[in-house]
């Protein structure tokens, strides 16, 4: 198969030169889903344009019979994030006009106020297509105020203008895939909704968080948090009608770099989702340990994050994927003083039985810093 190539403007420099976004469209033989994947919206998180690098190379050795439906994919999908740079580092994780994080801007649903009662009053008796297809009709008008708002002489920030680019390429998307890693240095794992976890097993990743709360601010969010609400609302009108609607996001190993290990982790992984949802039609596929793969959630509230208690040098701090129990020790601060006094060492214990997945890249803290973060047991 050979993509169709688009590119897309999203913002003009002072230079007049343009930043833009490139999007790759399989398209298969066959009408059905469609599946949305993107990379490095922050900008150090560089794994997922790897993954999607080996996905165009895949996908382009198949026939289109082996597609149904079609899939796009958009790699460096924040040309200002992953172009910041601070001596030898990538950060790209905040919008340096705002301080805000590129990843709580997007536009939600929800959030605008629609009757979203009313629409599943009037559609309570109709089968789940033709609610989908309502209720994706739905959102695109409400979405499509925002460019009103952009065009006018006032315009908009930035964030705004990037965000209506990139969400106008997923709203009728059935799968959105949101491929981040760490900031730091991380282990493989996905972000996964309530109502989704049986899903979740296609990725073959052995941990996941469970988004028991969230805002909508977030890419996965604001596309699956309309579509949950739909089917709550529903519900509480007697209606059971599910929608084979998904979000995911892939956190892929450590940030500014490509573990080898997780960019196949995570191919393989969405080599095997697409297929388990019938898009992709290729041998060995989906892969049969599946249906008995044992996914650990972690409800998102029992994810905590441990900062320095003193400033100083971290020594001695457990390795990722460690499990530690409660009272031992995860790390030492070497601590120095402007008292006259020798330097000391703080020792930081767990509160709980936990599993370590993240830590901090940089190993000098000034008090209040992040040094990791667990998974509560």
């Amino acid at each position: 198969m050979i993509p169709v190539i688009s590119t897309i403007p999203v913002v003009q420099l002072a230079s007049g030169d343009r930043l833009s976004l490139q999007v790759y469209q399989f398209q298969g033989a066959i009408p059905g889903k469609k599946a949305y994947l993107q990379s490095n919206l922050h900008g150090a998180e560089i794994s997922g344009n790897a993954v999607i690098y080996q996905l165009i190379e895949f996908l382009m050795s198949l026939d289109s019979s082996q597609l149904s439906g079609e899939i796009w994919l958009v790699p460096v999908c924040n040309p200002v994030g992953v172009s910041q740079r601070s001596h030898h580092f990538s950060p790209g994780r905040y919008n340096l006009y705002d301080g805000v994080n590129w990843n709580r801007i997007f536009w939600d649903f929800e959030k605008q106020g629609e009757d979203i009662l009313g629409f599943a009053k009037s559609h309570l008796h109709l089968d789940a297509d033709t609610v989908k297809a309502n209720y994706r009709k739905a959102i695109a008008l409400s979405f499509a105020k925002e460019l009103a708002k952009i065009n006018a002489p006032s315009c908009r920030p930035y964030s705004e203008l990037y965000r209506y680019q990139l969400q106008s390429l997923y709203l009728d998307a059935d799968y959105v895939l949101d491929l981040h890693s760490s900031t730091n240095q991380s282990l493989d794992y996905l972000y996964c909704f309530n109502s989704r976890e049986d899903s979740a097993k296609a990725f073959l990743l052995d941990r996941a968080i469970l988004m028991n709360e969230y805002d909508g601010d977030a890419f996965d969010e604001a596309f699956l948090k309309p579509w949950l609400a739909l089917e709550k609302v529903l519900a509480e009108l007697g209606s059971a009608l599910k929608f084979d609607v998904e979000a995911w996001t892939l956190e892929l190993g450590s940030g500014m770099e490509m573990n080898p290990e997780s960019v196949a982790n995570g191919l393989r992984g969405i080599k095997n989702y697409l297929a388990s949802k019938g898009l992709l039609k290729i041998d060995g596929f989906p892969l049969p340990e599946s249906a008995n793969h044992q996914v650990i959630f972690t409800p998102k509230n029992s994810v905590i994050k441990y900062y320095a208690p003193a400033g100083g040098m971290i020594q001695n701090r457990v390795q990722l994927g460690s499990y530690v129990k409660k009272d031992d020790r995860l790390y030492q601060i070497i601590s120095f003083n402007k008292n006259g006094e020798f330097p000391s060492l703080v020792d930081v214990c767990a509160e709980s039985d936990v599993f370590i997945f993240d830590v901090s890249t940089n190993q000098s803290v000034n008090q209040g810093e992040y040094v990791l973060s667990v998974m509560a047991e």
